[in-house]
């Protein structure tokens, strides 16, 4: 009887010490979830300016111009068969050597 007791605590430990390292765990994982998403942001947020200040280069009078006229330049830009195909071909370009970051 005193064996099985023992038997039984040793088990109920073992359980404990198993659910208090699967907590861990998923607090680990959430960490590492949150540090891959903040660093995706970052990631982001660093093209998106980087890109604008690109474009900005090309603008004559960047803060003269609305939101709504750069967008209406770069539709216009974009509609163009020469520019689709260069971006077409750059895009491909970039896949064929596992590269899609640009930087």
């Amino acid at each position: 009887m005193r064996l099985a007791n023992e038997q039984l605590e040793k088990l109920k430990h073992q359980k404990y010490v198993a659910e208090k390292k699967l907590t861990a765990a998923k607090h680990k994982e959430k960490r590492l979830e949150s540090e891959i998403k903040r660093l995706t942001r970052s990631e982001r947020t660093h093209r998106l300016c980087t890109r604008a200040g690109m474009l900005e280069t090309f603008l004559r009078e960047p803060t003269t111009l609305t939101d709504d006229d750069v967008m209406e330049l770069l539709s216009f830009i974009f509609h163009s068969e020469a520019v689709q195909k260069k971006l077409n071909m750059l895009i491909e370009k970039r896949k064929e050597i596992g590269q899609s970051d640009g930087g």
